[in-house]
C-alpha cells in the first residue's frame, strides 16, 4: 500500500478528535464514586496497589508512578504475577486500583476473590460496568468510551487515554487533599530540574573562604585589581573590619571609570566602590539568587550570613554549572 501523507494527517486529526470526545464523556459521567475513590486512597494506611493486564497494565504502571511522586504511596503489581506469589505484596491496609477496559481480564478476575477475603478495598477503573470486576468493586470509576480511535475499533487507544486521564484526575485530587506542595514534589525528584531549583540553596553553590574576593575600604586601587584578577569573579566586595559589606566594585565599574578618563592610581576601594550592593542570604534558594541577578541585571551577587556578614559570593556561571539556570 502506498503511503498517503494527507491520509496520515487526516487519521491523526480523527484520532485526536475521538480521544478528546472520550475525555469529555468522562467528565460528564464523573459522580460521587470518584470522591469515594479519592477518600479511600486518602485514608489508606498502606499503599495504593495498581494492577492491570496488557495495555491497561502499562497505564497502571504510569498511574502508580504518578501517585507515588505526588504524595500517595503506590506500587504496581502485575495480576499474572500476583497469582504466583506477588499477591503477598497486597495487605488488608492497602487499597487496590484495578484497571480493565472489559472488566473480564482473566488474570485480574482470578485474584478478586482473594482480595475480597482479605478485606482489601477495591476500586475498579473499567468500561465494563456490569463486568465481574465491577461487581466485586467497592467503587467503580466508569472509563467506558463509545469507540476506539483505531480504524478497526480494536486496538486500545481512546480507552487507554480515558484510563490514563482518570488516573491523573485521582492523583491531582489526592495531592490537593494532602496539601502537597512544589517542595514536596521536588523532594521526590531530586535529580530533575525542578528538584535542583527547589532544593539547591545559595550555600550549596556559592564560592567561600579564600575564593571570595574582598578588600578593606582603604585598599589601594592596584591591590583591589589584583584581588579581582586572582579570584576570577569579575567583582570584589569591600568590607569593614567585621566583614560587613560596605560596597562592591565590578568589571563594569572599572569600564565606566576608564571611559570617564579617571586617574585611578591614587584611589582607594572606598572611593571607587558601588555602595549598598545587592546581597542574598546563604540560606536562600539558589533560584532566588538567579532571579535577583536577572531583575537587577547583574552577573554576580554577594552572600551574607545571619549577621549580614560576607560569607560567600556567586555569579551566573556558578548557577549554570549547578544547572539552576
Amino acid at each position: 500500500m502506498t503511503f498517503d501523507p494527507a491520509r496520515a494527517v487526516r487519521l491523526a486529526h480523527e484520532t485526536l478528535d475521538i480521544e478528546a470526545e472520550a475525555l469529555l464523556g468522562l467528565k460528564a459521567r464523573l459522580n460521587d464514586g470518584f470522591a469515594r475513590a479519592v477518600a479511600l486512597m486518602l485514608d489508606v494506611r498502606g499503599r495504593v496497589v495498581v494492577t492491570g493486564m496488557g495495555k491497561s497494565g502499562h497505564v497502571g504502571r504510569k498511574i502508580a508512578a504518578t501517585l507515588a511522586s505526588t504524595g500517595t504511596p503506590a506500587l504496581f503489581v502485575h495480576p499474572a504475577e500476583a497469582s504466583h506469589g506477588d499477591l503477598g505484596m497486597i495487605k488488608a491496609v492497602d487499597v487496590v486500583l484495578a484497571i480493565s477496559n472489559s472488566g473480564e481480564s482473566e488474570e485480574l478476575v482470578s485474584i478478586l476473590p482473594v482480595l475480597k477475603r482479605q478485606g482489601v478495598p477495591l476500586v475498579a477503573l473499567t468500561g465494563g460496568l456490569s463486568s465481574t470486576l465491577a461487581r466485586h468493586a467497592d467503587v467503580v470509576l466508569d472509563s467506558s468510551v463509545e469507540r476506539e480511535a483505531c480504524p478497526l475499533n480494536l486496538a486500545p487507544t481512546a480507552s487507554t487515554t480515558a484510563q490514563l486521564a482518570l488516573g491523573d484526575a485521582l492523583a491531582v485530587a489526592l495531592l490537593d487533599a494532602r496539601g502537597f506542595r512544589a517542595e514536596d514534589f521536588a523532594r521526590s525528584h531530586p535529580g530533575g530540574s525542578l528538584g535542583r531549583r527547589l532544593l539547591t540553596h545559595v550555600s550549596d553553590v556559592m564560592r567561600q573562604g579564600d575564593d571570595v574576593p574582598m578588600v578593606a575600604p582603604d585598599t589601594p586601587f592596584t591591590d583591589l585589581m589584583r584581588e579581582m584578577s586572582a579570584k576570577g569573579l569579575g567583582a570584589s566586595a569591600v568590607v569593614d573590619a567585621e566583614h560587613r559589606v560596605l560596597g562592591i566594585f565590578t568589571d563594569g565599574d572599572l569600564r565606566r571609570l576608564v571611559e570617564k578618563g579617571a586617574d585611578l592610581r591614587g584611589l582607594t576601594a572606598l572611593e571607587v566602590m558601588h555602595p549598598s550592593p545587592s546581597t542574598i542570604r546563604r540560606d536562600a534558594l539558589a533560584v532566588e539568587a538567579a532571579e535577583l541577578m536577572e531583575n537587577k541585571r547583574i552577573t554576580s551577587v554577594l552572600v551574607v550570613d545571619e549577621q549580614l556578614r560576607l560569607c560567600g559570593a556567586l555569579n551566573s556561571n556558578d548557577l549554570m554549572r549547578a544547572k539552576v539556570i
